[in-house]
């Protein structure tokens, strides 16, 4: 029995290592699609076309994100802001989202 519960929590483990691994080629796929729009202005339609492709539908999956045309939208908007996936994600980044929004309120 013990055995089983260790090979089980290794199978988990091993499973969130890769999920994790396909959410970074995700990451990396919106920041080439971020410096397409600065460069050449067909961001948005380049991460469309990537997500609805055969290969970005099975990374989006293995990530564990649903590829439905919704995340599509998501994506195709995330892009079109012009933020690096480095700068979104950073904590800085989320603390003058927060206080930008609390102004909005306020007001």
């Amino acid at each position: 029995m013990r055995d089983f519960v260790d090979g089980t929590a290794f199978n988990f483990e091993q499973g969130q290592r890769a999920r994790k691994l396909f959410a970074a080629v995700v990451l990396a796929a919106l920041d080439d699609a971020i410096a397409d729009d600065k460069k050449y202005g067909n961001g948005p339609e380049q991460i469309a076309r990537w997500a609805r492709s055969r290969d970005g539908r099975d990374v989006l999956s293995c990530a564990g994100i649903d590829p439905n045309e919704r995340v599509v939208n998501g994506l195709m908007a995330f892009v079109a802001n012009g933020v690096r996936t480095s700068v979104a994600l950073s904590r800085e980044e989320s603390e003058r989202r927060n206080a930008a929004e609390a102004e909005a309120e306020a007001a």
